[in-house]
């Protein structure tokens, strides 16, 4: 009898040791059950609050962004000072007969304003050197009269994020409490409050803030509040339809049947499950308000002389451009800075308060499923490659063609 007659029917074929779709679906199942058991484990006992924040602290661009901003705010209001008050105009120290501003002055650490002008140095360069590290007398350089930029920037970081915080708060409030109100009671007055706030969405947010600006005066308090009372109208929206979600759940009938107040309802039970959205996209508000700010500096009708923002300071040096670009880089730097790190602390934040979000190890990468199929395949390859050598041993020279 030949050799080839006597090999075993069933001998290993080479596509078994390839996988196919009931493999990666069913590993697919299994990792979706370990992702969920891991995720349980790790908010295991901790309230909401918890996970929310444990979430946020793991979010390194969000974690980086809120140290830098903390950076910008200390520097720009602790180097040069800040004025409490007054008028905010020029005005001659009867004491020492020198110009200052009108209003409570706080010093700063650093021994320059943002009005005086003094000698020109260094040709008006930067003296700010990276290596070896040195400030020199005017480290952001000075301005055609003589005006310390560094001073000047500090001052008008200080005017942007003073609008940037009262459009925040101001925004915040407006949209949470017309949005809560008309989600709430829905009928005649959800149709009333949406129509207002459609009215003032189909306005265009530069131009009325321009007009209102120009009318009502050009201080940061004034451009603060003329924005925040226009840029509340998304906020309103998102916040209506996340309480016609939530007025029509269990906790809210129980707190109806337990004779609750609507003002209670809504400010007690309903409002602290929306949360997360008002938090998140307040910081969006404070991103958009800085550039809304800016842009309207820019156009002139901002903050005018003789207080300064970093919108006016890139209005005023324009034109220097190619000559002394660092009195426009300096203003342009703390502008791009401080919009990034408000957006990437909201992402932080719309992140820790998504449910959705699990940040755990990722099964399910290509690599790693090809990795755990074949070590769980491992057995039936050695025995097919055990197999496969006796077949091989068959067809040698000289055997017998029997096997034990």
């Amino acid at each position: 009898m030949s050799n080839q007659n006597q090999h075993n029917p069933q001998e290993a074929n080479p596509n078994d040791l390839l996988p196919n779709e009931d493999d990666f679906e069913s590993q697919h199942r299994d990792d979706r059950g370990q992702e969920t058991s891991i995720e349980q484990r790790a908010t295991a006992g901790l309230s909401q609050g918890a996970i929310v924040r444990r979430r946020f602290l793991h979010h390194r661009g969000a974690i980086i962004s809120l140290i830098v901003f903390a950076l910008i705010v200390l520097l720009a209001f602790t180097s040069v000072g800040t004025v409490i008050g007054g008028t905010g105009n020029y005005t001659v120290d009867p004491a020492t007969g020198t110009l200052v501003i009108d209003g409570f002055r706080i010093a700063g650490w650093y021994p320059k304003d943002w009005w005086t002008r003094y000698d020109i140095v260094n040709g008006g360069a930067p003296t700010l050197q990276l290596w070896p590290l040195q400030f020199g007398e005017h480290p952001f350089g000075q301005d055609d009269l003589g005006k310390d930029m560094f001073a000047r920037v500090m001052r008008g970081t200080q005017q942007s994020l003073l609008v940037v915080f009262l459009v925040g708060i101001l925004a915040t409030v407006i949209g949470t409490v017309i949005g809560a109100v008309s989600g709430f009671y829905r009928g005649f007055t959800d149709s009333l409050l949406m129509r207002l706030t459609d009215v003032i969405i189909i306005i265009p947010i530069l131009v009325l803030a321009a007009v209102l600006a120009r009318t009502v005066g050009g201080n940061a308090v004034t451009i603060g509040v003329v924005i925040g009372i226009l840029a509340w109208t998304g906020l309103a929206r998102l916040v209506r339809a996340e309480f016609l979600a939530l007025r029509e759940r269990e906790f809210v009938d129980a707190a109806r049947v337990a004779g609750a107040s609507d003002r209670r309802i809504i400010f007690t039970h309903i409002l602290p499950n929306t949360v997360g959205v008002i938090v998140v996209n307040a910081t969006l508000l404070m991103s958009a308000a800085i550039l809304i700010e800016v842009s309207l500096s820019f156009l002139g009708f901002g903050i005018r002389t003789p207080d300064i923002s970093l919108g006016q300071l890139i209005n005023e040096y324009q034109g220097a451009f190619s000559t002394r670009p660092w009195l426009f880089w300096w203003p342009g730097i703390f502008i791009i800075a401080i919009a990034l790190c408000i957006n990437f602390v909201g992402d932080g934040l719309r992140d820790a308060f998504d449910p959705r979000q699990k940040r755990v190890p990722n099964f399910n990468g290509p690599m790693a499923e090809m990795r755990r199929w074949w070590a769980a395949r491992g057995a039936d390859r050695t025995g097919a490659g055990a197999l496969t050598a006796g077949s091989a041993a068959d067809d040698a020279p000289g055997s017998t063609g029997e096997r034990p």
